[in-house]
């Protein structure tokens, strides 16, 4: 296995470098910080957490379809959005609650088909969409949706939290396929019942009221090692990674599988004595579970291979998203 060859890779991938621009957005809210009182954590993670009072935090989050996406399909785009802001909620450890959205096109065939995928993945993944706004006017083609949730105090899972001795663990629903229209997605929701898809995401809903997780993230365009990369960055921290420990999907290659953005996967880490109970959980639910590596002080992210390692990426000069908790 050339090592060299997925660091590399991983590091010029599009669902990585398309990251990099946040930091430079946020930092245009500094001077404004003071207004932000109730918010218990906002940028770097999954969704904001905001304090209303009360026995429970809102979760809010919100995500635009990725244009490539909308061309390949449709359907599919109004689908995924569904999936990737309920992931969101379901990352930090949240119960989805509601959704609206924001459309825009002139072209109504197009509108149709992304609202039939909405309503397709309402459908499937128990979450409403509320309301919204239509742009009817544009020459362009755009959907992006926000979502609230709920998450019990105390019981929220972040992504900046993971400290050096903490086990990382992978989580995937590997049952399902490549695609569609893209060779980095994977549909392990379409061809289930609502019933088995719900219960997947919920996981993680348990395992943060039972305090068994350290940190956490959804598996998301990045990929797996660039997520991971996502929460060893916003955790001020380092990593390695054995990737023969990886769930791997069968008959794709590692280069591949390593950028491949699944419908229902989790990186997560947790105290070392905790690590047997939250790979239980998570196949418990139908995920295949394994440790795949450990948090460290180094400020790197590192991929093994038996006796050799390769840094991806080294966040003394590397930059992933640039935000730090």
């Amino acid at each position: 296995m050339d090592i060299q060859r997925i660091a590399k890779e991983i590091r010029e991938f599009e669902g990585v470098t398309r990251k990099k621009p946040i930091a430079d957005l946020i930092n245009i809210f500094e001077s404004v910080r003071s207004e932000y009182a109730n918010s218990v954590v906002d940028f770097g993670d999954d969704a904001a957490v905001i304090d209303i009072g009360g026995d429970d935090y809102i979760l809010f989050a919100a995500d635009g379809i990725w244009a490539r996406m909308i061309e390949a399909s449709m359907w599919w785009a109004g689908y995924s959005s569904v999936l990737v802001n309920v992931n969101d909620i379901a990352a930090m450890g949240g119960k989805p609650v509601a959704m609206v959205n924001v459309l825009s096109s002139s072209n109504k065939t197009a509108c149709k088909e992304l609202l039939r995928g909405i309503r397709d993945g309402i459908a499937k993944f128990g979450v409403p969409m509320v309301g919204g706004h239509l742009h009817p006017d544009t020459p362009y083609t755009s959907l992006s949706v926000a979502i609230i949730g709920t998450v019990k105090k105390g019981c929220e899972i972040r992504s900046g939290t993971a400290k050096p001795g903490d086990s990382v663990i992978a989580a995937i629903d590997m049952e399902g396929r490549i695609g569609p229209n893209s060779p980095y997605s994977f549909d392990s929701t379409t061809m289930k019942e609502p019933g088995d898809v719900r219960a997947k995401y919920r996981v993680m809903q348990a395992l943060g009221e039972k305090h068994l997780l350290t940190a956490g993230k959804d598996i998301s365009n990045p990929g797996v090692i660039g997520t991971l990369g996502m929460l060893v960055e916003t955790s001020r921290a380092g990593a390695r990674v054995d990737l023969e420990k990886m769930p791997a999907y069968e008959g794709v290659g590692m280069i591949q599988w390593l950028k491949v953005h699944p419908a229902t996967g989790f990186i997560v880490t947790a105290l070392p004595e905790n690590e047997d109970e939250v790979v239980r959980l998570f196949e418990g639910a139908g995920l295949r579970a394994s440790v795949i590596g450990s948090i460290d002080d180094t400020s790197k992210l590192d991929i093994c291979h038996g006796n050799e390692c390769v840094t991806v990426f080294d966040f003394r000069t590397d930059v992933v998203t640039g935000i730090t908790q």
